[in-house]
């Protein structure tokens, strides 16, 4: 009997550490919504960067509607469980002060129309920043995980 107690206690001890560990490491599941909206903003967000070149009052509704599409997203993420990653990659996306997508569309805003090579190289930084979200969302993989934990903390 008392061999039996032993064995059992190992085995609640053993699978109460699998649990633990597999707590700590949880991430938010595949969402179909999140990545087909995360999708239709990078496109949205391509065309509209393009426009960059001319005048930023012209475009200027377009780009209020786009954040706010991206809002309304973040609000989403932000009530998922375990999605700091992804909700953090918003966050910074969404950051004037960050070099990505808000900032871009505030430069824009102040300068009224931005240089080619400085458009080229913001729409690549925001693209493939939402490429690496996009990512993230089909595959939940270490990879993918690595890769946007790498840009957000640089």
């Amino acid at each position: 009997m008392n061999h039996l107690k032993l064995k059992l206690t190992a085995f609640l001890i053993i699978i109460s550490f699998l649990f633990a560990s597999c707590s700590s490491t949880k991430t938010a599941l595949y969402d179909q919504y999140s990545y087909q909206k995360t999708t239709e903003i990078k496109v949205e967000t391509e065309k509209l960067m393009s426009e960059a070149t001319s005048p930023y009052v012209l475009h200027q509704k377009e780009v209020t509607i786009l954040l706010l599409e991206i809002e309304k997203l973040v609000e989403y993420e932000k009530n998922k469980p375990n999605n700091e990653i992804t909700l953090a990659m918003w966050k910074m996306l969404t950051d004037k002060e960050k070099n990505l997508l808000a900032a871009f569309f505030k430069s824009w805003e102040t300068k009224e129309t931005l240089s080619p090579a400085f458009l080229e190289e913001s729409k690549k930084q925001v693209l493939e920043a939402l490429d690496l979200l996009i990512q993230y969302e089909i595959k939940k993989d270490k990879e993918s995980k690595d890769a946007l934990l790498d840009l957000i903390n640089q």
